[in-house]
């Protein structure tokens, strides 16, 4: 393990996540909110922290091992989680205790959304533009960011790309430079913000609004400017926006880069997985929409907006919310948060354990099936026309497993808090799932619950960001052998 080069990324990531709370304190100038004071300190300190870290290693110079890639990834999301709660703990406008912070910046880095606040609308402006930038540069991943640099600074990238991409099958790169890779991530992922806050801003939001919604929508965050969410706004036009942007957010990068470079939609129509997702939500969105009308829940046509809004930001993992779906009728709470467990696809912003491994699952359970019927035959199991290895159908199995087995020690966890059995399920859920909002006591928000669960939870959101196994590994003996 090249413990040094460690210290000297971890040091220079460290000291641009400084850097990035100085649009913080350009809001705070120019809405006058007084909280320069309290971003300007946490800036200076972070980044004397990352020089600090840095510069005792600052000439070391070694290629990074995969192992590298996984101990920097998990450190500096760790690191990043409790440094990110500075401005939230220095701050006296909000009064947050060290748990509230890190609960609150781990789930903003996580695009998570679940928050600890209320009175969000009183909050001053610049503290809920950091709320909304955190999850903007936690969608993507500061890491994958970062890879486009390191090179400068003599450090390979891939390992860490591999480590910190969320996703089944990480060694594809869309172009053959992982640096080229890493832009081309962020140039699409820059452009669709752009073009959702301006979708937004004509939509009816204001400048402030738009820019932090779209900040959110694209990252699959659910962190808002206001505690009524999207309801805010009451805008059916804004709603469907929003719709559209988190369904295009939730969908692989790697799709919009091909289709972009081929100028045709065509390449999404010849994805399994796109094609597998686009089915499930549909068939989730009728049910949805068919048992609020048949209840006179709402009239049709709010029945329909209303109905596929939550679909949509439910099951990318967004969490955005325009009505309370936690007292929707029949069984429409629970279908709703158990979509959640499906996510979006792999290589989007999404949380979930990914509509790919769910897609591998369900195309193995049918092979079991067949085989029951015809033993003597061989069946193989393909994504479209291209069959897929064993292999990677047994890390499909072994991750889900390790997922549930995780799912359910944390849920243990919470019960032994003394928190009831549908907010443990459903917080934890929401937690690994980075989904936000639960059911029950944390169906609003999750400032009532005790600090045991709420420092579960924050392992539980980075278990889930990390795709379990890249946090898992390294409490196994074997990672730590030489």
């Amino acid at each position: 393990m090249h413990y040094q080069a460690i210290a000297r990324i971890l040091g220079v990531l460290l000291m641009l996540f400084s850097l990035t709370l100085l649009p913080s304190i350009i809001v705070s100038v120019i809405y006058a909110d007084g909280q320069v004071v309290p971003f300007r300190n946490a800036m200076a300190l972070l980044f004397a922290l990352g020089l600090l870290i840095w510069f005792p290693t600052r000439n070391y110079r070694s290629e990074l091992r995969v192992r590298d890639g996984f101990l920097i990834t998990v450190l500096f999301w760790v690191l990043l989680g409790i440094s990110g709660s500075a401005p939230f703990y220095f701050n006296a406008a909000i009064d947050m205790s060290f748990t509230d912070s890190v609960f609150e910046s781990v789930s903003g880095l996580t695009t998570t959304g679940a928050t600890v606040l209320t009175n969000i609308d009183e909050l001053p402006e610049s503290v809920r533009w950091y709320r909304q930038q955190l999850q903007w540069f936690g969608g993507m991943g500061i890491i994958v960011l970062a890879v486009a640099i390191l090179p400068m600074l003599g450090v390979g990238g891939m390992q860490l790309y591999r480590a910190e991409t969320p996703g089944p099958v990480k060694d594809n790169k869309l172009t053959p430079r992982i640096t080229e890779t890493a832009k081309a991530l962020w140039y699409i992922y820059l452009a669709m913000t752009v073009v959702c806050a301006v979708a937004y801003y004509f939509a009816g939001m204001n400048v402030f609004d738009a820019i932090g919604h779209s900040f959110a929508t694209i990252a699959i965050g659910g962190f808002s400017t206001h505690d009524a969410s999207i309801g805010y706004f009451d805008n059916p036009v804004i709603e469907l926006i929003c719709i559209f942007f988190m369904f295009a957010s939730s969908i692989n990068f790697a799709l919009h880069f091909f289709a972009w470079r081929e100028r045709s939609i065509r390449i999404y129509l010849r994805d399994a997985e796109f094609k597998f997702y686009f089915k499930l939500l549909l068939a989730v969105s009728l049910i949805t929409i068919a048992v609020l009308i048949w209840t006179d829940t709402y009239s049709f046509g709010k029945g329909v907006i209303h109905g596929l809004f939550q679909v949509v930001s439910i099951a990318t993992t967004t969490g955005f919310g325009v009505a309370d779906f936690a007292h929707w009728p029949l069984i429409l709470p629970f279908l709703l948060f158990v979509v959640a467990f499906v996510g979006g696809c792999a290589g989007s912003t999404a949380g979930g354990m990914k509509v790919m491994r769910v897609l591998l699952v369900y195309k193995q359970g049918a092979r079991e099936i067949k085989r029951l019927v015809h033993p003597s035959a061989v069946f193989r199991v393909k994504l479209g026309k291209r069959p897929v290895s064993d292999r990677i159908l047994e890390a499909v199995w072994g991750f889900i497993a390790v997922y549930m087995l995780s799912f359910i020690v944390m849920q243990m966890i919470l019960l032994a808090t003394g928190l009831d059995l549908v907010t443990a399920w459903s917080a934890v859920g929401a937690a690994i799932n980075n989904l936000g909002p639960g059911l029950g006591d944390v169906a609003f928000h999750y400032g009532d619950i005790n600090a045991v669960a709420k420092w579960t939870l924050c392992f539980g959101m980075l278990l889930g960001r990390l795709e379990v196994f890249t946090l898992l590994i390294l409490f196994t003996p074997a990672f730590w052998r030489r």
